[in-house]
This record gives C-alpha cells, sequence and structure tokens, in this order.
C-alpha cells in the first residue's frame, strides 16, 4: 500500500513538473481620468519545452488608440526540476475614446496546437476629451492633425498632418492663419503650407484638405501631448477661431552607456573643419576656421562640437549659419560655424575640435567621432615679407603711392581755341538753312496739335472706374523690376562690397513697401498677414531681423551672405507678384 501511494506522488510530480504555461493581463489600476494613459501589462511564461506557434493576439481596441508597445524576454533553466523556464513580458499604453465602463478582451495565443487566453476584464473611464475641436459659430469647420509615428526616442523627429473637415467645400478658402503648437518640450518646424487637392468623400459626408505638414521634435522622455493648431475662419461678417485636436506620443528616453560627451544629436552626422582664410595665416593676425556638421536629424536643435581651447591659439565665439532643409523624411543638410582663429606662436599649430557622439535611431546606437582636427602653419611678419615675391612687392609699392601722393592738376590752356580774323560764308548759309528748317518744323507742329485737339473732341470721356481699379492701376505705374535689384545684389556679393549689399536691402524693401502703399516695416507686415498669409508675415519679420543681425555682424561671410540673398529672392519674388 505504501509503495502504491509513492509511485501516484511520482506520477502526478512528473506532470506537474512536465511543463505549464501561464498567461495573464494587469492593468495598472481600474479606474482613469479622460487624460490618463491605460497601462496593461501581459505576462506569458512557459515552464518546459513549449513551441509558441502565434504571437500574442490582440482583442479588439477599437475603443482606444494604441500609442505605445514594447516587449522583453528572458529564459532560464530552473535547478530544482531541471527545465527551461521561459518568460515574455508585453506593455502596452492605450489611450480611450470613449467614456464609461469599457471591457477589454481576451489575448490570445497558441501553443503546441493549443489556444490560450485571458480572462476579460472592465475598466471604467471617468471623462474623455472630444478630439475634433471646433469652435466656430457654423460648427462647419473642423481641424484635425493627424501623428501617424506616436512612438519615437527624444530628439527624434515625427511628421504630422494638419487636415480641414467640412461639408460645404467652399469653407477651405475661408481658412487662414494657421498656428503651429508651441511649448517647451517641444521643437516643431513648418515642412509645408501647401494646401492638397480636396479630397470629396474623406469621413463619411465630409470633405477634407491637407493644410500643413510640420515636424514635431520633442526634447524630453515620457508620454508628450502636442497641443492644438490654430487657425481662424474668415466670412463676409466675422471672424471665428478654430482649434484642432491633441495628440498624445510616447518619447522613449535614449539608451543606457552613452559616451561621456554625448550631449543632445540624434540622426546620423559628419563633422569636418577647415581653414576658409585666403591669405596665409600670420601670428597676432585673425584666421576664419569652420566647423562643418552635416547630417540628417536635429540639426538646427543639437549642441554643436566647438573648437577647444588651446594655448597656441585664440578663439572667439563663433557665427552659425544653418544651411538645412525640411522635407517628409527629416531635417538635412548643414550647419556652418565659422570661428575667428588668432594664432599665438609661429609654427605649426594644430586646431583640434571637441569630442562628438550622436545617436543613431535606425541602428539604436551611439557613434563616437571623436575629435578633428586641422594643422596650419603659422608665419611671423618678417617671415610674411619674405616670401613675397617681387611682382607683389611692386604692387604694394604702387597701390602705396597712389593712395598717400596727389596727382598734378591737368594743364587746359593748351585746349583753348584760338580766334580767327577771316569771314566764312559756309557758316553764315548753314544757319540760315538751319534757321528756315526750324521755321518749318514749328508750323508742321503747330497743325498737328490742332488735328490732335479735333480727335480728342470726337473721342467719349473714358470712365474714372472704381477705387480699387484706380489703385491697382497706380500699384502698376509704381511697380519696379526687382529683377534689376537681384542682378546688383549678386555682383556686389561677388565683389564683397557688402556695405553697399545692404544699402541696395534697403532700398528694395523700402519700393516694394511703396507698391502697396505701406510707409513702415510695421504696417507692412500687417498688410502682408491680412492678404499673403500669416505665414509669410512671419518670413518677413524673420528676415527682417535676419538682415539686421547681418549688417552689423563684425565679420561676414561669404556663405551667410549668399544663404541672405537666396532667402530675399524667394520673399521678395513672393511678395511682388
Amino acid at each position: 500500500m505504501q509503495s502504491r501511494i509513492i509511485y501516484i506522488l511520482f506520477l502526478f510530480t512528473s506532470v506537474i513538473s512536465y511543463g505549464q504555461v501561464n498567461i495573464s493581463v494587469t492593468p495598472d489600476k481600474t479606474s482613469y481620468n479622460g487624460k490618463d494613459i491605460i497601462n496593461l501589462t501581459i505576462v506569458l511564461e512557459m515552464d518546459g519545452d513549449y513551441n509558441q506557434q502565434t504571437p500574442l493576439r490582440l482583442p479588439d481596441f477599437s475603443k482606444f488608440n494604441i500609442i505605445g508597445t514594447g516587449s522583453v524576454s528572458n529564459g532560464y533553466v530552473d535547478p530544482a526540476t531541471n527545465t527551461v523556464i521561459s518568460q515574455s513580458i508585453t506593455r502596452l499604453a492605450l489611450e480611450p475614446k470613449q467614456k464609461g465602463k469599457v471591457k477589454v478582451g481576451s489575448f490570445l495565443v497558441t501553443i503546441n496546437n493549443k489556444i490560450y487566453k485571458t480572462e476579460p476584464f472592465d475598466i471604467f473611464i471617468k471623462d474623455i476629451e472630444k478630439k475634433p475641436v471646433a469652435n466656430n459659430a457654423s460648427k462647419d469647420v473642423y481641424l484635425n492633425m493627424e501623428i501617424e509615428d506616436r512612438d519615437v526616442y527624444q530628439d527624434q523627429p515625427t511628421i504630422a498632418v494638419l487636415k480641414v473637415y467640412s461639408k460645404n467645400m467652399d469653407n477651405f478658402r475661408k481658412v487662414k492663419n494657421i498656428h503651429l503648437p508651441e511649448q517647451d518640450n517641444l521643437n516643431v518646424y513648418p515642412v509645408s503650407f501647401a494646401k492638397s487637392e480636396i479630397d470629396p468623400s474623406d469621413y463619411g459626408s465630409m470633405a477634407s484638405q491637407i493644410l500643413a505638414v510640420f515636424m514635431v521634435f520633442p526634447n524630453e522622455a515620457g508620454f508628450i501631448e502636442v497641443p492644438g493648431v490654430s487657425a481662424s475662419v474668415h466670412s463676409y461678417s466675422n471672424k471665428n477661431k478654430i482649434v484642432s485636436n491633441k495628440v498624445k506620443i510616447n518619447v522613449k528616453k535614449l539608451p543606457e552607456g552613452s559616451p561621456e560627451y554625448f550631449k543632445n544629436a540624434v540622426g546620423n552626422f559628419n563633422v569636418s573643419v577647415y581653414n576658409a582664410s585666403k591669405e596665409k595665416a600670420e601670428v597676432t593676425k585673425p584666421m576664419n576656421v569652420v566647423v562643418k556638421v552635416s547630417g540628417e536629424g536635429n540639426l538646427k536643435d543639437m549642441e554643436l562640437p566647438k573648437i577647444a581651447a588651446s594655448p597656441d591659439y585664440e578663439v572667439f565665439a563663433p557665427k552659425i549659419t544653418p544651411k538645412v532643409s525640411i522635407g517628409l523624411t527629416g531635417m538635412k543638410g548643414e550647419i556652418l560655424a565659422n570661428y575667428i582663429i588668432i594664432p599665438k606662436k609661429a609654427g605649426e599649430i594644430v586646431i583640434k575640435t571637441e569630442e562628438f557622439a550622436f545617436f543613431d535611431p535606425s541602428s539604436k546606437e551611439y557613434v563616437d567621432l571623436g575629435q578633428q582636427s586641422l594643422s596650419v602653419n603659422a608665419f611671423s611678419h618678417e617671415q610674411i615679407l619674405e616670401s613675397r615675391t617681387t611682382v607683389e612687392k611692386v604692387n604694394e609699392y604702387t597701390n602705396n603711392f597712389l593712395e598717400t601722393v596727389n596727382t598734378p592738376v591737368l594743364k587746359t590752356t593748351s585746349f583753348k581755341v584760338k580766334e580767327k580774323n577771316k569771314f566764312h560764308w559756309n557758316i553764315l548759309l548753314t544757319n540760315i538753312g538751319i534757321l528756315i528748317g526750324l521755321f518749318i518744323a514749328y508750323l508742321l507742329f503747330k497743325t498737328w496739335q490742332k488735328k490732335r485737339k479735333l480727335i480728342k473732341e470726337t473721342v467719349p470721356a473714358k470712365p474714372l472706374g472704381s477705387i480699387a481699379e484706380t489703385e491697382e492701376e497706380i500699384r502698376e505705374k509704381l511697380k519696379t523690376d526687382i529683377n534689376d535689384y537681384f542682378s546688383y545684389l549678386e555682383n556686389l556679393k561677388d565683389n564683397e562690397d557688402y556695405q553697399k549689399f545692404f544699402e541696395v536691402v534697403d532700398e528694395l524693401d523700402s519700393e516694394v513697401r511703396n507698391q502697396y502703399f505701406q510707409s513702415s516695416v510695421e504696417d507692412f507686415r500687417k498688410f502682408l498677414e491680412n492678404y499673403k498669409g500669416s505665414a509669410t508675415a512671419e518670413e518677413y519679420r524673420n528676415l527682417s531681423q535676419r538682415i539686421q543681425i547681418e549688417k552689423y555682424a563684425p565679420v561676414k561671410s561669404k556663405e551667410g551672405i549668399e544663404a541672405l540673398l537666396k532667402e530675399i529672392v524667394n520673399l521678395y519674388s513672393q511678395i511682388s507678384k
């Protein structure tokens, strides 16, 4: 009898230890507010030799927005039973769409031809915010912001699309003055304000149109709420403001193990340093050294690698020149940091940058570029003089002579016409012929005047027209061919005559403002906002500030002036259409 009991116990022990599958789901709580994120933890444990045939299948989440997912797997051998125990943990972050009691269905997984599932459960949502927000009087125009990729790393961009919805397509042309969201933990850059073609049946019976595409760079980890985009709806009687929905995104923290000198560069970059000065480097004389960071990522927000301090040279704060294009695939281009370096000793000096590293989201690892260096051979003033050729010395002597010595005045007495006593009959006859010709021309002119007066009396009076037509006619007469200004500015830029360059820019701005009868810059900006849109007015304001900064900069670079000229040509060509 005792041997039978021991046999039965051994049998049960072998069956239990052979294998076991457990799957469970646990919410962080059972009651939520409308702004809370629902966090679910799904744990799958397999004790023994099991074959998981399907991935974890989710229940119906049509009443939620999935804003974040993540999973981790691990396994070990239990020394007591000598069996392999594998565990898989999955986390889901959900955003509710409706309030009240909401049922979460079963999670399913197939293992060894058998389906395992969790028990369904209920959660309670106290309140919920409405997604499309429209505060206009007619309640017929709606804005909606869509962000497809809501799971990104810190300082990694994601694209947002702003759409307008309405049953009446005529309302689309009334939507103006789009203001992108502003928040401390977000950096927002516009990609395009070009309106798309109208989709007549995008959502139910409403038509839709894309108004704007912009890029969002979150600069801190966690769940971040992107504020709504605002716009105004202009009608004949009033102007209403509408606001889009808010969108929550899951911003992942950057992985651990970053280099000590890693700051906030996220993307894929290259760093180079070069000497931009054409002359030879001379001790105690300034030279231009450029640190260029090129690639794709958060170029405008990242901390650039600086030139490291050294006893061999003195370094001053750089002038930053961005050459960046923003598109649907990200922010690409290059950033130029123009430094003023003054060598302190003769001979070879090595200019080094700080160590630089960045995080590459595609490979999910840090890339260390280290230091970049530039070797420069600095000469003393005596060495510079000795190295000059004979032609250079003659040219310098000639220039100094022309600048310091006054040239004598030319004698004009030798050009004086001497008087003659002989009478010339040919001159007399010629003068008489000229007088007769002038008299005949006078008679012809009087005859033409009489005929013209008769024609004027028979032609009916031309209508004066409206005030708007008259104003448009005057504007066309005042309109200046700004292409002449652009060509002149291009020549001044090539000749590096920057003082005259900015004088011509001020003259161009004054001419364009006079075309629209605006005397001051502030009045002209308001005029652009009303008739050209807020984007053009904001671009004009930024360009005016950029012109003033470049105008009074102590050191002007050819690259910066060239980039400024491109912005001037693009903006003023658009305004003067």
